[in-house]
């Protein structure tokens, strides 16, 4: 009859357990639930990708795990508390005349380290250093995926203005294709340069479908960067602007030296290496403990000393302050020491690499960033010009004083110069975007700081 109320009540509380876990787990979906109606423009789409984008999330799963090896180091300060229970058969009873052939035995012991060679100390504040390390390499895993949002978005962009300036390639040639059929047909101009606007008109069509597949497909990269589902319409939106930017080498390679995440990791790389290299001479030192034991002994599994046992035997503690000492490893201890010293030079040329390579990556940036801007300006007064190129051609076309090959050159000319001007404009704001991360600095919507 017990057994029965048992079960049930073990019942009863199972089914408590998987409705309330149940309910968590619905809250929490309820509260990873995130609105996607709405423009996204280069901003939204960094924000999102900061909260939501797989790589850093696991970025952050990993400094929470650094947070619980700083914990799991300072417990290594305290003492340890140890318990062990046997049993023990003799094949005859045993001739001090305490117990017979059986025997239980329960033990409890307490240790506290007194010192282990500063390795306690070292394996604390590298694991505090490593959690700095880690938090650095979150903010360098969130630089670099803004930087992959903020390239794609602009290609996104970029890609736009290549369709409107396919459409309009598109629909200047279906224009003139008219203008030579009419002429055509009343016989002022040959079949063959029907033929020719028709070849130009079937090219610039077959440009704009490539155009429109790039759109989708920047669209399709940038779902997956921001982890929404690829088949989720995503209602973008930005334009390709030019941003002034005033910093000179000097004042961005300060920032660099000052802000860039990967420096800071390679710093702690360092520090952390100086903190093995304790930790492996701490084997040079003797290990000192405290150690209290407490032990019992009996005939039976309560560990009840019996009739054959006295109260004075069966029952034991003990307290003293042990001394350890490993003095000759064959140089094992020593090499090993030696190993870590060789490491902190690895590292710390590792550091200067990266150092120079900043500095590099700032530079290249800030040249690209002022190498499109010239393009830009360049680019303006290309489009300007073939523009109004194409509109004389036209004109002297339909006044029977031009040609069609100089109305379809001029038509190509003006599709070329809209396309360096796009072109232009989204390796600047490309430029500018490297060149932020390459300071270190987040800026999701690229404004002039």
């Amino acid at each position: 009859m017990k057994m029965e109320k048992h079960v049930k009540l073990l019942v009863f509380v199972f089914a408590l357990l998987m409705v309330a876990a149940t309910t968590f787990a619905a809250e929490a979906q309820q509260g990873k639930t995130v609105d996607l109606s709405g423009p996204f423009d280069m901003q939204r789409c960094v924000e999102r990708a900061l909260d939501a984008n797989p790589t850093i999330l696991a970025q952050r799963a990993a400094v929470k795990g650094e947070e619980y090896g700083v914990n799991s180091a300072l417990g290594e300060f305290g003492f340890k508390v140890k318990s062990t229970y046997g049993y023990t058969h003799y094949n005859r009873k045993r001739s001090t005349g305490y117990g017979d052939k059986d025997q239980f035995y329960g033990t409890v012991g307490l240790s506290q380290p007194l010192f282990k060679g500063f390795s306690l100390l070292s394996a604390y504040q590298k694991a505090r250093l490593s959690e700095e390390q880690s938090n650095y390499t979150l903010y360098n895993t969130e630089l670099t995926v803004i930087e992959n949002v903020q390239s794609n978005f602009l290609q996104l962009l970029k890609g736009r203005m290549d369709v409107k300036s396919n459409e309009d390639s598109v629909e200047r040639l279906e224009s003139q294709l008219k203008v030579i059929n009419a002429f055509y047909e009343v016989g002022l101009k040959p079949r063959v340069e029907v033929l020719q606007a028709e070849v130009d008109l079937a090219t610039a069509k077959q440009n704009l479908l490539t155009a429109q597949n790039a759109v989708s497909t920047q669209k399709a990269k940038l779902n997956t960067l921001l982890n929404i589902p690829i088949e989720q319409e995503v209602d973008y939106v930005g334009s390709l602007e030019y941003l002034p930017f005033s910093l000179q080498l000097k004042e961005c390679l300060e920032r660099a030296y000052k802000g860039r995440p990967d420096l800071a990791v390679a710093k702690k790389s360092v520090e952390i290496a100086v903190k093995d290299a304790k930790i492996s001479a701490s084997s040079f030192y003797p290990e000192v403990t405290a150690d209290l034991d407490y032990s019992k002994k009996g005939n039976d599994a309560d560990l009840d000393g019996g009739n054959n046992w006295t109260e004075g035997y069966s029952e034991s503690w003990t307290a003293g302050v042990n001394v350890s000492w490993t003095m000759f490893e064959w140089g094992a201890d020593y090499h090993d020491w030696k190993k870590s010293k060789e490491t902190i030079n690895q590292l710390q040329a590792d550091l200067e690499d990266t150092r120079l390579n900043a500095g590099f990556e700032v530079k290249q940036a800030l040249l690209d960033l002022r190498a499109a801007a010239d393009r830009i300006g360049v680019g303006r007064k290309s489009v300007e010009s073939a523009r109004e190129s194409y509109r004389m051609a036209v004109a002297r076309y339909q006044a029977q004083v031009g040609t069609n090959t100089e109305v379809l050159d001029a038509q190509s000319r003006v599709s070329d110069s809209e396309a360096e001007l796009n072109t232009a404009l989204a390796d600047y704001n490309t430029a500018l975007s490297q060149l932020y991360v390459a300071m270190g600095e987040k800026n999701p919507d690229l404004s002039t700081q």
